[in-house]
Parts: structure tokens; C-alpha cells; sequence
């Protein structure tokens, strides 16, 4: 976008660039989202920065009016595959506070030195500014959303020590911490060890169908799902950990959560953000969808329809290869009985009891209980095998590119496997499955082409949302049972 059309986005103070860039104001010192409701300034006063870490870096702190920190995530960093936005992604994984920027440039292919340069022309900021205006962006959450006492929210949010806790929220956003708390309206009864918070999004949002997918496949004891709610178990870095979404009386996503460890909230809370595609931009991508009179109607039945992502992309793998070539409740069967021998058991929250089994254990034990033909059973084993010792990298800050091909290297992974698994890992808007049943079924439904070159054609007109026409097919398809010979296209 251009500063004019930046500015006028501003004065209309249009909520949904909220997150996608900040307005710093030279006469006040103060960032703020595109929909603040203050005085639009004089455009000889404004600046506007891609993330709010270049405004700290350029001096400026947070408006304590609109709170930009509390703005979704922008959807630029799934629309985009560069090596900024696969770092932004891993930035926001907690790739920083686990690994440091060097563990960083190392997954992205760079030195540190080039990564930081290239962040810092692009972005304003480094790696270390952005994934410092993260921790801010945890810490604001957690002291307006919890009860948690300040020690508790500093080493949640990835802070060091408090002192760094509390000198980086007076920077950023003005105040002490415990200032920023006594704004919040209302208050947050949480459950001991519990954490309760409001994760924001871009409406309007298909909670419903989100419900609904996840139930068809929810794997017994790892997952529970319901036509509201839905919630898991997952590994963390620094344990165990468990999570529900769920979508309260006014339309706000809500997340619950319990943890081993604190500090791996800030990655759990970009998971679920991940999970339920919640930093999407529904209404450009419903307004580009709607242009096409055989998807105006869809559209207008499911308005903000969103493309699950993956908590685990490990995880993602295992379950898209066995569900290859079945339906989706065989895959589960499968996938229950794989969970029920060589899961984990932890402690139970809801009814989930269990982890979803290490790729070690996958890799190990794999064969003993996977039933189908061999081959298959090989390539699920190898692959969990490959991911293990570090040959086979997956995650979600991975060159689209490199990854399918590195996936379509492996003995029975195809094309339906790694474009699927490139659609949940990395949030690609658009992919396109022309090969899958179910999105065939729901063409021929909607009465554009069905076979897999034409409707190839055809869905061309809709990038870069192709991912998004795909889930609507899916939805468009009609409900009958399908040939076992062809690859299930939702496991």
C-alpha cells in the first residue's frame, strides 16, 4: 500500500488493517492501529511502520488508547513466503527465546549478520527488536487477560528476568506493568494454574465449521472437540501442555490453557492463533471469492470460512500420510489406535489423557501397530524416522518450495500429501488439492469443472485464496462415503 492510500485508511479508521501495519505520529511520539479512534493527524506528522517494533526502534511507544499490541497478527506473513515473513513466523514460534537469533539465521539459511540486515531494511527492526515487541505483546495480553501475579506474567511472556520485564513495558507502552493492569475493564476469575485470555481476530469467523472439522477428526484422548469448543493436549519445549478454544457470548475467541512451563505461552498462544487461522483477513478474501458468481453463494452461506492450520507440524505429517488414500473416520481409527500404544498419558484436563506419540516413538514402534500395505507403513515410519535424525526438516518457517520438494523426495508421500501439508503447516492461502475427492464432489456440486486439469484452470482465477476456495469445496461437497482409491482429502 502506498502512504495515500495508508492515510486514507486511517481517516476512515477502518478496523480491518488493524495488525497489518502502525501509524507513528512525530508531534506526539505515539504508534497506534489504523482504527484509533483519536484525531487523525496531519499526514506531515506521520510515518507508518510494517510492525510496531520498527516504531519502538524509530522512539515511539504504544497509544494507550487502541492498544495496537492488541490488534491481530497480519496476514502478510502467510500470504508471503519470503525469508521476512518465514522469519516473522518463526519469531513468533519463540524460535528467538529458545534458539537466539542464531538459531534463527540457521533454520532460515542465513548468517545473522545478513538476517538482521535484511529484517532491519525491510521491517525497521532486527530480530531482536521484533522478537522483543513480541515478549511486550505476550506481557500486555497476559496483564490485562490474567490474574497472574507480575513475576509470573514477565517469564511467561519470555523475559529474562523482571527487571527486563518491567523495563521494556514502560518503554513500550508508557506505564508500569502493573499500571497497564488497572486499565483492563472488568475482571478475569481464573482457576489456579489456569490461564483464561481473549484472542483477537478478524470477523466475521466460521467458528462453527472449525468446530465441526476438528470433531470429525479428533484423535480420542489427545483432542476433545464439540460444537463449540475445541481443545487438545501438545508438546512444549518446556513440557506437556493443554489448551481449549472455545467462542464466549460475545463472539470472542477465548483461550484456556495449563502449562508445565510458563514460558512456552507465548508459543502456545501463536499456535492456537495458527490452529484457527485467526490472523486471516476474511473480508478481502471473502470479497475476492464473491467475485466469481459460482462462489457467491458459498460465500455468502460461510462468511469468514478459515483454512485449519497445524499445532504440530511434525504431528501434521504422520497424520496426513496415514490418512492418504482413506476416509477421514478410518484415519482416525487408525490414528486412536497409533495414540492408545505409543502416546504418552499426562494429566488429564476434559477429557484428553494423552499426547500425540513422538516421531521417535512413530519411528520405533510404528510398525508394530499400523495395519495397510507394508509400503505405506514403511514410508509413515521412515518419514517420523527422517524427522527425527534431522535428514527431513518441517516447520513452519520452511520455503514452500524447498518443502514440497523435500516431501515429494520421500517413498509415499505425492503431490495431495505435500501440497496438504503445505496448506496446514505453513498457512499457505493458496493451495490447491485438484486431485481430492471431496473437492471434485463439491465442484461438480456447484456446477464448475470437475476434473482435475479444468477445474486447475478454473480455480486459477481465485489466487491468491485458492486455499480458501478449496475449504469451501470441501464444505460444497455432499455427504457420501468415498472411494477408498483416491486420496481423502481432510485427515
Amino acid at each position: 500500500m502506498s502512504f495515500d492510500e495508508r492515510y486514507r485508511v486511517i481517516e476512515s479508521r477502518d478496523p480491518r488493517f488493524d495488525g497489518q501495519f502502525v501509524t507513528a505520529v512525530s508531534s506526539t511520539r505515539i504508534y497506534c492501529r489504523p482504527s484509533c479512534p483519536a484525531r487523525t493527524p496531519k499526514p506531515s506528522n506521520v510515518t507508518f511502520y510494517a510492525t510496531s517494533a520498527a516504531a519502538h526502534e524509530a522512539g515511539y511507544r504504544a497509544c494507550k488508547r487502541c492498544l495496537p499490541e492488541a490488534a491481530p497478527g497480519s496476514p502478510a506473513w502467510n500470504i508471503r513466503g519470503d525469508v521476512t515473513a518465514r522469519a516473522m513466523r518463526l519469531i513468533a514460534d519463540g524460535v528467538v527465546e529458545r534458539e537466539g537469533v542464531p538459531g534463527l539465521s540457521a533454520r532460515l539459511g542465513y548468517s545473522s549478520r545478513h538476517l538482521t540486515r535484511l529484517l532491519t531494511a525491510e521491517l525497521g527492526a532486527g530480530p531482536l527488536a521484533l522478537s522483543r515487541a513480541h515478549r511486550a505483546h505476550t506481557a500486555r495480553m497476559l496483564l490485562v487477560g490474567t490474574d497472574l501475579p507480575a513475576a509470573d506474567v514477565a517469564f511467561s511472556a519470555g523475559f529474562a528476568s523482571v527487571r527486563q520485564f518491567n523495563d521494556t513495558v514502560r518503554e513500550v507502552f508508557g506505564m508500569p506493568p502493573l499500571d497497564l493492569r488497572a486499565r483492563r475493564r472488568g475482571t478475569n476469575i481464573v482457576t489456579p494454574g489456569a490461564i483464561d485470555l481473549v484472542l483477537p481476530h478478524r470477523g466475521p469467523l466460521d467458528a462453527g465449521g472449525l468446530f465441526a472439522w476438528m470433531a470429525a477428526r479428533a484423535v480420542p484422548g489427545v483432542e476433545v472437540a464439540t460444537p463449540t469448543s475445541f481443545a487438545r493436549t501438545i508438546a512444549l519445549s518446556g513440557g506437556p501442555a493443554w489448551f481449549e478454544l472455545r467462542v464466549d457470548d460475545a463472539s470472542r475467541v477465548r483461550l484456556r490453557a495449563r502449562l508445565t512451563h510458563l514460558g512456552d505461552l507465548s508459543t502456545l498462544v501463536t499456535r492456537a492463533r495458527r490452529l484457527f487461522d485467526l490472523d486471516a483477513d476474511p473480508i478481502a478474501i471473502d470479497e475476492a471469492l464473491s467475485r466469481h458468481p459460482e462462489l457467491r453463494p458459498l460465500v455468502e452461506a460461510t462468511p469468514g470460512i478459515r483454512v485449519p492450520g497445524a499445532a504440530d507440524p511434525h504431528e501434521m505429517l504422520i497424520r496426513a500420510m496415514v490418512g492418504q488414500q482413506i476416509t477421514v473416520s478410518a484415519a482416525r481409527t487408525a490414528l486412536t489406535s497409533l495414540t492408545d500404544a505409543l502416546g504418552e498419558r499426562v494429566e488429564g484436563f476434559d477429557g484428553t489423557d494423552r499426547l500425540f506419540p513422538t516421531m521417535a516413538a512413530i519411528a520405533e514402534h510404528g510398525a508394530e501397530v499400523l495395519r495397510g500395505p507394508a509400503a505405506r507403513i514403511r514410508a509413515i515410519t521412515g518419514a517420523a524416522a527422517a524427522l527425527v535424525s534431522g535428514e527431513l526438516s518441517l516447520g513452519t518457517g520452511d520455503d514452500a518450495i524447498d518443502q514440497r520438494a523435500a516431501l515429494l523426495a520421500r517413498p509415499g508421500i505425492g503431490p495431495w500429501t505435500a501440497d496438504y501439508v503445505r496448506m496446514r503447516v505453513l498457512g499457505d492461502p493458496d493451495v490447491f488439492l485438484p486431485g481430492d475427492v471431496a473437492v471434485r464432489s463439491g465442484a461438480a456440486a456447484i456446477g464448475i469443472p470437475a476434473e482435475p486439469g479444468p477445474l486447475t484452470d478454473w480455480a486459477a482465477r481465485t489466487a491468491p485464496w485458492r486455499s480458501y476456495l478449496t475449504t469451501h469445496l470441501w464444505r460444497a461437497a455432499p455427504t457420501v462415503r468415498r472411494r477408498t482409491l483416491e486420496p481423502e482429502a481432510h485427515s
